[in-house]
């Protein structure tokens, strides 16, 4: 990756980002105040919220993989996305990619399984619990019988996202990942990690993490995990 010819230098990630326009928070993967370090984005035009649950009946694949090219030859080391539903083409892009690939949160799932007892489960929060199954958690390396919830189709926080609303505000959106969350534990007392599919959730992690008192992982999470790699911390 050193000798690549660049058009920019010192940007380590690029993010992939579904076309959207609603008002994302510090702590969301599309919010450039989230990282402690510079990234690039590109906006993925054919790439919709609506389509991004459904990818599976329908290829996005060249288009992710067109933006992704565009952050490559910029002069990006790593290429990262903003949709945990994208772990459907994760092989497919790393395979593709000449540089690293993290395309969706859920691929900590693993990690989080590992250092929480053999008795206890990683609940995985989505945006469309009832889509999160199938192909999206197999290419993740995730048990089909592994608790999931989504948010409430008709809530302010799915409507918001689906009608690009960015005058929800997020006191209320916060009020009510916190009721899906304290619910879904609730059903789930085996639960011992949290994994959020959408990256819209983790302005609220800390929050959950508060709530419920367990470990939550995230886009951030991973974001900041996969630059540690690309660009390790130097001591002496």
């Amino acid at each position: 990756m050193m000798n690549r010819a660049r058009t920019y230098y010192g940007v380590s990630i690029g993010i992939l980002m579904v076309r959207t326009r609603f008002r994302r928070f510090p702590g969301d993967i599309g919010h450039a105040g989230t990282w402690p370090f510079p990234v690039q984005y590109r906006i993925v035009e054919e790439a919709t919220p609506r389509r991004m649950t459904r990818i599976h009946e329908r290829s996005l694949l060249e288009p992710f993989r067109r933006a992704a090219r565009e952050l490559i030859e910029g002069g990006v080391d790593g290429i990262a996305a903003t949709c945990g539903f994208l772990s459907h083409y994760q092989k497919e892009l790393a395979d593709w990619s000449p540089v690293p690939v993290a395309a969706s949160s859920l691929l900590q799932y693993p990690m989080a399984a590992r250092i929480i007892a053999s008795g206890k489960r990683v609940g995985i929060l989505s945006f469309d619990g009832d889509a999160l199954k199938g192909s999206y958690l197999e290419s993740a390396g995730i048990p089909a019988d592994t608790p999931v919830a989504g948010m409430p189709s008709g809530g302010e926080f799915v409507r918001a996202i689906l009608e690009d609303d960015d005058s929800v505000p997020f006191s209320s959106l916060r009020d009510e990942v916190l009721a899906v969350a304290g619910d879904f534990h609730e059903r789930h007392p085996e639960i011992g990690a949290l994994l959020l599919e959408c990256t819209n959730l983790a302005p609220f992690s800390a929050d959950i993490h508060e709530a419920l008192g367990l470990p939550v992982f995230d886009a951030v999470s991973l974001v900041n995990w996969f630059h540690a790699g690309l660009r390790p911390r130097r001591f002496c």
